[in-house]
């Protein structure tokens, strides 16, 4: 739960070690903070006696925009000139039915309290709000307003009356409201407003009482203030057409009684929005058209009032100068012009049975122009809070219960105080009087009730102060009356006088006169003072009888009852012509409404709310200790303090003291057994107590010193850390528990529905099994009849698991000649894909085969075609690829290079020569060129054999390395060439190619003969042994020996 969203946020935080916040959600928890946010009750504090304490527990929670604070059940609200967000209809929700002292202080818990008392108890309630002017009153009365229209129960019809509530507001505040030296929109009127409620609660009605408007200000206004508001809203909001036929332009520096402040235009003020409010007020309050009409008549009159300007004729008397304004007052006033004329400049005075009529100074003129301004006012006001109350009254007959509103002014003191302040001050005289005797009536009622015996509390009785002002025929009223009623020239100095003559000797009442030599210093010749409670206040006497006087000239008002503007023909009755005696004075008639209105209070129940101005100058956050100072004392703050603390600071019912404290003694912890009272005492005896500390009532727990209270709940504060673990503990053990039980639950479900789910699963996968092999046993025996249904399936699983294998075993290269037997139904797919594979093996092998290589496997080609199945030793030497040559250049001699460079060497490699005659061996080396091959002995060229005479080439079928080139017989050549190679497939080969000869070479068995020269011949025989070897046999003949080949 979130309370008051800015208070609660720092009262919860207020240590950083505190971990419950719900415990600071009442006034014991937001002690633990109290050294910074101080304590929410002034009743805690432990010097109650002193100011300082006081202004220094207001400025901590002020500096903590906590605005709120309690003197036991009255609020103290300091205006903290900015907005906070504590106002909401959720906070409103929160503060609904909650015991008073169980959340932070708020205007809305007094609200609350005030309709609960009421609801339960059937009775009615009064909240009184006062304060100084800008100290917030207006704004409280709206927010108390609100919350009732907010949280009571309500219909479609109660809405209407809500709705005219709410909006009485703005309309009052139009006509009685105005911006002041110290507040823009300072109430210069009294209003009690009465909030009827039937048996559900529901607001059915109202009714409003005003009290001492301001009449004075229509005709006057201080330098820096502004006349009532609704002048000025008039002026800039209206419609051109109203204007127009009102006779008004849109400047108000062109009316007299709105310049005299020089201050029309203010920022804070926004007069044309505030006009549109006004309008929608008038419309929902159920005003008619001609009721708007006659009220802005009467309003625009007023300001044509103030614009008639008098001049002196040539003898001495006054007449009007210009004629515009007061035919715009006779128009729309609807009285004829030269009567009221008339009764603007002139007197009528009776003598004996006749009327005389006598002309007016200028002085008197002026005094005549402006009474009548400020009586048209006046008594319009008084129209309008009728024409409100009517609107508001509930014509229902049942008994209703009430709750007033009081929004008075406050104390006022200003360097020049006159009757309007000596008016207002007296009634705070009353009214103080009416709090301190209904707090001690309280304060003895609750101790009554709970049986403690009741300690009288000496206190500062004012009865004394307000007997001055009001005793009947001694006070200063009756006083101030009887100069004004007395025949000869009553004048305010004769008024001192006669002061001093009749209450001179009161101890509260002081002129220069009657003052010692060092006070008669602060107060002038036309002065007098008045000890107050609140403290002393100087008078200056100056305009009292005037202003209390304040009498509309008798042809004035005969022109006024004539009128036939609606409003005033109501506000005037022709019946006040026929009274002859003198009207009540203005003090008189304010002593005698609030004589009325404190009667009403008293037939009441009481809710107190003292609102203070931090500072003159509007700023948000600043605490003007002088200011305040004064502000407390005049509203009796620290006086009602030192009365409610006179007995206990501190009560609460049993129950309450047990559930918070009970963990402070091991007897009533976790649970008391038995009646509360005897769990707090075992309690409050366990804790240590001291017999003069306390008090047990009947269903209380009362505590003399806050210190006590403070001492228990740093208590609770330190043993709240260790409950907190235990529970925290135990709270944890049980999560735990329950979360294992829950997961055991779960888990034993989640196994039971996991192993029906395996088995249906698995019998699923059984059924299909059987089904399947049904179908694979058909389809295997019509696997040889054409595709069909019965072998469809079967035919496609054998297709698919055949060339799935053979996916893997697909041949890797074109020597590869492994192949997957197919199935029969696959025999003619299978031979197809072989020829497929192959191709596509040759064609990769093709399309990786280089230059180089291809020219490596051309030769291997020839090689093949000469040697394969001929010649013992072909099939290993496949495998080894033919080299470019087996010499470089370096091992040939270069004059050889020289003999031959007109050809391009294409081989080369070393060879043993065989001479022909005797088969000596001689080591050799053999060059083919492009034409010719060359067997060469170091420097010299031993023989060229042309490639165009070669006639052929002989080698054995064996293993050895034998070859013979034959040649021409001629002269050219020596004869045939024997030559022994080690690479005789390789060097073969080459000479064919390059001789482009391939058909040239002879494999024989046996032996073989060659040409020796001179048409000789001789025999090469080939054997095979044991070893290898070649040499010339007994028998002449060449014999080459090849081991024998393993079979």
């Amino acid at each position: 739960m979130k309370i008051q969203q800015l208070s609660l946020a720092r009262v919860t935080n207020e240590k950083e070690d505190v971990s419950d916040n719900h415990s600071q959600l009442n006034m014991e928890g937001a002690l633990i903070a109290r050294d910074r946010v101080g304590v929410q009750d002034f009743v805690l504090l432990d010097s109650h006696t002193s100011e300082a304490a006081f202004l220094d527990n207001l400025r901590k929670r002020y500096r903590e925009n906590l605005i709120y604070t309690y003197i036991g059940t009255l609020l103290v609200s300091v205006n903290p000139y900015k907005e906070l967000d504590f106002y909401s209809v959720k906070q409103m929700e929160i503060y609904q039915g909650v015991n008073f002292f169980e959340l932070p202080p708020h205007i809305y818990a007094i609200a609350d309290n005030a309709y609960r008392v009421m609801c339960a108890e059937c009775n009615d309630h009064f909240i009184l709000i006062s304060g100084e002017s800008g100290a917030g009153k207006t704004e409280a009365s709206k927010k108390i307003l609100q919350y009732f229209a907010v949280t009571c129960p309500t219909t479609e019809q109660l809405q209407v009356v809500r709705d005219r509530l709410l909006l009485s507001n703005p309309v009052l505040e139009a006509f009685g409201n105005a911006k002041t030296l110290r507040n823009d929109n300072s109430s210069r009127f009294g209003k009690y407003m009465d909030i009827q409620f039937d048996f559900k609660g529901a607001p059915v009605g109202g009714h409003i009482l005003s009290y001492l408007i301001e009449r004075s200000r229509v005709v006057h206004q201080n330098n820096g203030e502004r006349n009532f508001h609704i002048f000025y809203q008039l002026l800039e909001g209206a419609e051109d057409d109203l204007l127009r036929w009102l006779g008004l332009e849109r400047n108000p520096q062109k009316y007299m009684y709105l310049i005299q402040g020089r201050c029309a235009k203010v920022s804070s003020i926004n007069d044309k929005s505030d006009w549109k409010i006004v309008r929608k007020a008038f419309s929902v309050i159920d005003f008619t058209e001609t009721d708007i009409e006659h009220l802005f008549g009467a309003i625009a009159s007023v300001l044509h009032l103030g614009n008639i300007q008098y001049e002196e004729d040539s003898n001495g008397h006054a007449i009007i100068t210009n004629g515009s304004q007061i035919k715009w007052i006779s128009k729309l006033l609807g009285v004829h012009l030269s009567i009221l004329q008339e009764a603007l400049t002139h007197r009528k005075i009776e003598a004996r049975s006749e009327e005389v009529l006598s002309p007016l100074n200028i002085d008197l003129a002026f005094y005549a122009r402006d009474a009548a301004a400020k009586a048209i006012y006046g008594r319009t006001f008084t129209w309008l809070v009728n024409k409100i109350n009517g609107s508001l009254a509930n014509k229902d007959l049942t008994r209703k219960t009430v709750i007033g509103l009081l929004d008075i002014y406050g104390f006022e003191v200003f360097e020049t105080n006159s009757f309007e302040q000596f008016c207002i001050n007296y009634c705070n005289e009353k009214l103080q009087q009416l709090l301190i005797e209904m707090t001690l009536k309280a304060e003895q009622e609750e101790y009554e009730l709970e049986g403690i015996e009741w300690e009288p509390i000496p206190y500062f009785n004012n009865k004394i102060i307000c007997d001055l002002v009001e005793e009947k025929h001694k006070g200063i009223i009756s006083i101030l009356d009887e100069e004004c009623l007395r025949p000869g020239e009553a004048t305010d100095l004769s008024f001192l006088e006669k002061l001093e003559e009749k209450v001179g000797d009161h101890a509260h009442f002081l002129t220069r006169k009657l003052a010692d030599q060092k006070t008669r210093k602060s107060i002038d010749w036309v002065d007098f003072r008045l000890l107050h409670y609140a403290g002393e206040v100087t008078y200056c006497a100056v305009g009292f009888l005037e202003k209390n006087n304040d009498l509309l000239y008798r042809n004035l008002k005969e022109v006024l009852c004539k009128s036939k503007n609606g409003i005033l023909k109501e506000c005037f009755f022709p019946s006040e012509l026929d009274n002859r005696r003198r009207p009540e004075t203005v003090a008189t008639q304010f002593k005698n409404s609030l004589a009325s209105l404190i009667e009403i209070l008293m037939s009441k129940e009481p809710s107190y709310i003292r609102c203070i101005k931090p500072n003159d100058g509007k700023e948000p956050g600043k605490f003007d200790d002088v200011l305040i100072r004064h502000q407390v004392k005049y509203l009796g703050l620290m006086e009602h303090l030192r009365v409610r603390r006179a007995g206990f600071a501190y009560r609460r019912k049993y129950e309450l003291f047990l559930q918070r404290y009970k963990s402070l003694c091991p007897a009533t912890w976790p649970h008391w057994h038995g009646a509360a009272a005897n769990g707090v005492e075992r309690l409050i005896k366990h804790i240590g107590y001291k017999p003069e500390e306390y008090k047990l009532g009947r269903t209380k727990i009362f505590i003399r010193f806050p210190r006590t209270l403070f001492a228990t709940e740093d208590a609770f504060e330190r043993s709240k850390h260790l409950l907190v673990t235990r529970i925290q503990a135990r709270y944890k053990g049980c999560l735990g528990k329950r979360e294992y039980k829950k997961q055991r639950e779960a888990a034993i479900k989640l196994e039971a529905c996991w192993r029906g789910a395996l088995a249906r699963k698995e019998a699923k996968k059984r059924i299909w099994a059987v089904e399947t092999i049904k179908r694979f046993i058909k389809g295997f025996i019509n696997r040889k009849n054409p595709l069909c249904p019965e072998n469809d399936e079967f035919v496609r699983f054998v297709q698919y698991t055949f060339l799935t294998k053979l996916r893997d075993h697909v041949p890797k290269n074109v020597l590869d000649k492994n192949w997957l037997k197919p199935p029969a139904i696959l025999e003619e797919t299978s031979a197809m894909l072989k020829k497929i594979c192959m191709r596509n093996l040759v064609r990769k092998y093709c399309q990786g085969i280089t230059a180089e290589k291809k020219a490596q496997l051309q030769q291997k080609v020839v090689a093949s075609a000469i040697f394969r199945g001929k010649k013992d030793g072909y099939l290993q030497s496949i495998s080894q690829p033919f080299a470019d040559t087996q010499l470089s250049e370096r091992d040939i001699n270069p004059k050889v290079l020289q003999l031959i460079r007109g050809e391009k060497v294409k081989y080369m490699t070393p060879v043993v020569k065989y001479d022909r005659n005797g088969f000596k061996a001689r080591e050799r080396q053999l060059v083919l060129t492009q034409s010719a091959a060359y067997v060469v002995e170091m420097a010299k060229i031993k023989q060229k054999i042309d490639y165009a005479t070669l006639k052929g080439i002989s080698i054995s079928n064996l293993s050895d390395g034998l070859l013979v080139i034959h040649v021409p017989e001629d002269n050219k050549q020596k004869g045939d060439a024997i030559l022994q190679c080690g690479h005789i497939f390789e060097t073969v080969t080459k000479l064919c190619m390059l001789a482009n000869r391939q058909n040239a070479v002879q494999v024989v068995q046996g032996s073989l003969q060659f040409h020796i020269g001179s048409g000789k011949e001789g025999t090469i025989a080939f054997t095979t042994g044991q070893e290898p070897q070649i040499y010339k046999a007994k028998n002449g003949h060449l014999t080459v020996v090849s081991a024998r080949t393993k079979s």
